[in-house]
Protein backbone atom coordinates (compact mmCIF):
# COMPACT_ATOMS: atom_id res chain seq x y z
CA UNK A 1 0.00 0.00 0.00
CA UNK A 2 3.06 2.40 0.57
CA UNK A 3 3.68 1.79 -3.06
CA UNK A 4 0.59 3.12 -4.17
CA UNK A 5 0.39 6.51 -1.56
CA UNK A 6 3.01 8.41 -4.00
CA UNK A 7 1.28 11.21 -5.28
CA UNK A 8 0.97 14.39 -3.63
CA UNK A 9 -1.15 15.51 -1.44
CA UNK A 10 -2.81 18.34 -3.77
CA UNK A 11 -3.61 15.50 -6.88
CA UNK A 12 -5.54 13.21 -4.06
CA UNK A 13 -7.47 16.53 -3.03
CA UNK A 14 -10.22 16.66 -5.03
CA UNK A 15 -11.35 12.94 -4.30
CA UNK A 16 -11.53 13.44 -0.96
CA UNK A 17 -14.90 14.19 0.62
CA UNK A 18 -14.37 16.40 3.89
CA UNK A 19 -16.98 15.30 6.78
CA UNK A 20 -17.30 18.05 9.83
CA UNK A 21 -15.89 17.27 12.59
CA UNK A 22 -18.67 17.96 15.21
CA UNK A 23 -20.68 14.77 15.99
CA UNK A 24 -24.24 15.20 15.45
CA UNK A 25 -23.50 18.83 13.38
CA UNK A 26 -25.79 18.26 10.50
CA UNK A 27 -25.28 19.43 7.24
CA UNK A 28 -26.46 17.23 4.25
CA UNK A 29 -24.15 17.41 1.09
CA UNK A 30 -25.42 19.29 -1.80
CA UNK A 31 -24.40 16.72 -4.78
CA UNK A 32 -24.95 19.30 -7.31
CA UNK A 33 -22.30 21.38 -5.95
CA UNK A 34 -20.22 18.94 -5.49
CA UNK A 35 -20.29 17.24 -8.44
CA UNK A 36 -20.76 20.06 -10.64
CA UNK A 37 -23.53 18.27 -12.57
CA UNK A 38 -27.36 17.42 -11.99
CA UNK A 39 -26.01 13.42 -12.66
CA UNK A 40 -27.91 10.84 -10.70
CA UNK A 41 -25.52 9.53 -7.51
CA UNK A 42 -25.06 6.10 -6.10
CA UNK A 43 -23.50 5.73 -2.94
CA UNK A 44 -21.32 2.52 -1.24
CA UNK A 45 -21.13 2.02 2.41
CA UNK A 46 -17.40 0.01 3.26
CA UNK A 47 -15.64 0.36 0.04
CA UNK A 48 -12.40 -1.12 1.24
CA UNK A 49 -9.70 -1.06 -1.74
CA UNK A 50 -12.47 0.99 -3.92
CA UNK A 51 -12.61 -1.81 -6.95
CA UNK A 52 -16.39 -1.49 -7.34
CA UNK A 53 -15.85 2.27 -7.39
CA UNK A 54 -13.40 2.54 -10.27
CA UNK A 55 -14.91 -0.02 -12.33
CA UNK A 56 -18.68 1.28 -11.79
CA UNK A 57 -17.54 4.98 -12.53
CA UNK A 58 -15.42 3.86 -15.67
CA UNK A 59 -18.66 1.74 -16.86
CA UNK A 60 -20.84 4.87 -16.10
CA UNK A 61 -19.21 8.30 -16.69
CA UNK A 62 -22.52 9.76 -16.32
CA UNK A 63 -23.15 8.77 -13.05
CA UNK A 64 -21.76 10.54 -9.79
CA UNK A 65 -20.20 8.02 -7.18
CA UNK A 66 -19.78 8.73 -3.60
CA UNK A 67 -18.11 6.33 -1.16
CA UNK A 68 -18.02 5.92 2.19
CA UNK A 69 -15.37 3.81 4.50
CA UNK A 70 -14.34 4.40 7.95
CA UNK A 71 -10.78 3.45 7.58
CA UNK A 72 -8.43 6.17 6.52
CA UNK A 73 -6.19 4.03 4.94
CA UNK A 74 -8.69 2.78 2.61
CA UNK A 75 -9.70 6.38 2.08
CA UNK A 76 -6.02 7.37 0.71
CA UNK A 77 -5.36 4.26 -0.86
CA UNK A 78 -8.95 4.34 -3.26
CA UNK A 79 -8.34 8.34 -3.81
CA UNK A 80 -4.99 7.21 -4.86
CA UNK A 81 -6.24 4.92 -7.89
CA UNK A 82 -8.79 6.99 -8.57
CA UNK A 83 -6.16 10.25 -9.26
CA UNK A 84 -4.22 7.43 -11.36
CA UNK A 85 -7.26 7.03 -13.35
CA UNK A 86 -8.35 10.52 -13.48
CA UNK A 87 -11.97 9.53 -12.47
CA UNK A 88 -13.96 12.76 -11.71
CA UNK A 89 -16.88 11.24 -10.54
CA UNK A 90 -15.91 9.90 -7.37
CA UNK A 91 -15.75 11.28 -4.08
CA UNK A 92 -14.48 9.05 -1.17
CA UNK A 93 -15.41 9.59 2.49
CA UNK A 94 -13.69 8.82 5.87
CA UNK A 95 -16.62 8.01 8.12
CA UNK A 96 -18.90 6.37 9.98
CA UNK A 97 -21.78 5.32 7.48
CA UNK A 98 -24.32 5.22 9.91
CA UNK A 99 -23.55 8.90 11.07
CA UNK A 100 -22.96 10.05 7.58
CA UNK A 101 -26.51 8.89 6.85
CA UNK A 102 -27.88 10.85 9.64
CA UNK A 103 -26.00 14.21 9.20
CA UNK A 104 -24.94 14.77 5.42
CA UNK A 105 -27.09 12.82 3.13
CA UNK A 106 -30.46 14.60 2.29
CA UNK A 107 -33.65 12.21 2.05
CA UNK A 108 -34.40 11.13 -1.25
CA UNK A 109 -31.17 12.26 -2.86
CA UNK A 110 -29.67 9.24 -3.98
CA UNK A 111 -30.37 6.90 -7.33
CA UNK A 112 -28.71 4.01 -5.40
CA UNK A 113 -27.08 2.08 -2.39
CA UNK A 114 -24.45 -0.32 -2.42
CA UNK A 115 -23.29 -2.61 0.88
CA UNK A 116 -20.88 -5.45 0.02
CA UNK A 117 -19.51 -8.12 2.47
CA UNK A 118 -20.27 -5.96 5.42
CA UNK A 119 -18.34 -7.05 8.59
CA UNK A 120 -20.86 -9.73 10.50
CA UNK A 121 -19.03 -9.07 14.00
CA UNK A 122 -18.98 -12.94 14.59
CA UNK A 123 -18.97 -12.78 18.57
CA UNK A 124 -22.15 -11.80 20.15
CA UNK A 125 -20.82 -9.38 22.35
CA UNK A 126 -19.73 -7.25 19.08
CA UNK A 127 -23.14 -7.57 17.48
CA UNK A 128 -23.70 -4.27 18.10
CA UNK A 129 -20.67 -3.00 15.64
CA UNK A 130 -22.16 -4.44 12.82
CA UNK A 131 -23.70 -2.04 10.06
CA UNK A 132 -27.15 -3.66 9.86
CA UNK A 133 -29.36 -1.95 12.42
CA UNK A 134 -33.06 -1.25 12.34
CA UNK A 135 -31.85 2.15 12.74
CA UNK A 136 -29.49 1.72 9.85
CA UNK A 137 -31.79 0.28 7.07
CA UNK A 138 -34.59 2.97 7.92
CA UNK A 139 -31.90 5.91 7.32
CA UNK A 140 -31.33 3.72 4.10
CA UNK A 141 -34.48 3.84 3.02
CA UNK A 142 -34.99 7.65 3.62
CA UNK A 143 -31.99 8.53 1.77
CA UNK A 144 -33.21 6.36 -1.53
CA UNK A 145 -35.18 8.36 -4.02
CA UNK A 146 -38.35 6.82 -5.51
CA UNK A 147 -37.63 3.92 -7.88
CA UNK A 148 -34.23 4.01 -6.14
CA UNK A 149 -31.92 0.26 -5.48
CA UNK A 150 -30.32 -0.86 -2.82
CA UNK A 151 -27.99 -3.54 -3.56
CA UNK A 152 -26.33 -5.88 -0.96
CA UNK A 153 -23.85 -9.20 -1.00
CA UNK A 154 -23.04 -10.93 1.85
CA UNK A 155 -21.35 -14.18 2.26
CA UNK A 156 -22.54 -14.90 5.69
CA UNK A 157 -26.11 -16.83 5.08
CA UNK A 158 -27.33 -15.88 8.90
CA UNK A 159 -26.44 -12.13 8.02
CA UNK A 160 -28.22 -11.97 4.99
CA UNK A 161 -30.94 -13.39 6.53
CA UNK A 162 -31.07 -10.85 9.37
CA UNK A 163 -30.18 -8.23 6.94
CA UNK A 164 -33.84 -9.46 5.05
CA UNK A 165 -35.86 -9.54 7.93
CA UNK A 166 -34.07 -5.68 9.24
CA UNK A 167 -35.34 -4.85 5.60
CA UNK A 168 -38.90 -5.97 5.82
CA UNK A 169 -39.87 -5.11 9.38
CA UNK A 170 -38.34 -1.66 9.12
CA UNK A 171 -38.17 0.01 5.70
CA UNK A 172 -41.02 0.65 2.68
CA UNK A 173 -38.21 -1.11 0.50
CA UNK A 174 -39.53 -4.14 -1.39
CA UNK A 175 -37.44 -7.23 -2.90
CA UNK A 176 -36.23 -6.88 -6.39
CA UNK A 177 -34.57 -10.07 -8.25
CA UNK A 178 -31.09 -9.18 -7.96
CA UNK A 179 -28.58 -8.91 -11.13
CA UNK A 180 -27.21 -12.23 -11.87
CA UNK A 181 -22.84 -12.19 -11.19
CA UNK A 182 -21.04 -12.22 -14.64
CA UNK A 183 -18.21 -14.34 -15.42
CA UNK A 184 -15.08 -11.80 -15.27
CA UNK A 185 -13.23 -11.42 -18.25
CA UNK A 186 -10.26 -11.11 -16.04
CA UNK A 187 -8.89 -10.58 -12.31
CA UNK A 188 -10.06 -7.17 -11.76
CA UNK A 189 -13.53 -8.13 -13.35
CA UNK A 190 -14.94 -9.03 -10.19
CA UNK A 191 -17.90 -6.69 -8.00
CA UNK A 192 -15.43 -6.47 -5.23
CA UNK A 193 -11.73 -7.94 -4.15
CA UNK A 194 -13.85 -10.25 -1.02
CA UNK A 195 -16.49 -11.41 -4.42
CA UNK A 196 -13.07 -12.49 -6.34
CA UNK A 197 -11.54 -14.12 -3.15
CA UNK A 198 -14.67 -15.83 -2.62
CA UNK A 199 -16.26 -16.77 -5.63
CA UNK A 200 -12.71 -18.51 -6.24
CA UNK A 201 -12.84 -20.45 -2.95
CA UNK A 202 -16.34 -21.90 -4.21
CA UNK A 203 -18.00 -19.68 -1.37
CA UNK A 204 -21.73 -19.75 -1.54
CA UNK A 205 -22.84 -15.95 -1.87
CA UNK A 206 -26.14 -14.45 -1.06
CA UNK A 207 -27.01 -11.23 -3.35
CA UNK A 208 -29.79 -9.33 -2.42
CA UNK A 209 -31.85 -6.17 -4.08
CA UNK A 210 -34.57 -3.77 -2.85
CA UNK A 211 -36.28 -1.37 -4.93
CA UNK A 212 -38.03 2.24 -3.24
CA UNK A 213 -41.09 1.97 -4.03
CA UNK A 214 -42.91 4.85 -2.48
CA UNK A 215 -41.88 8.70 -1.42
CA UNK A 216 -40.10 8.86 1.72
CA UNK A 217 -42.19 10.33 4.70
Amino acid sequence: MRRSLRLPPEQLEPYLLKVPGTPGESAAIDWRALFGNDNPVELEVGFGKGLFLITAAQANPNVNFVGVEILRKYQLFTATRLAKRGLKNVRVACADARLFFRDQVAAASLRALHAYFPDPWWKKRHHKRRLFSAEFVGACARVLAPGGRFHIVSDVQDYAALITELLAAHTPLVPAPPPDPRDPAHDLDYLTNFERKFRKEGRPLYRLCYWRLEEPS
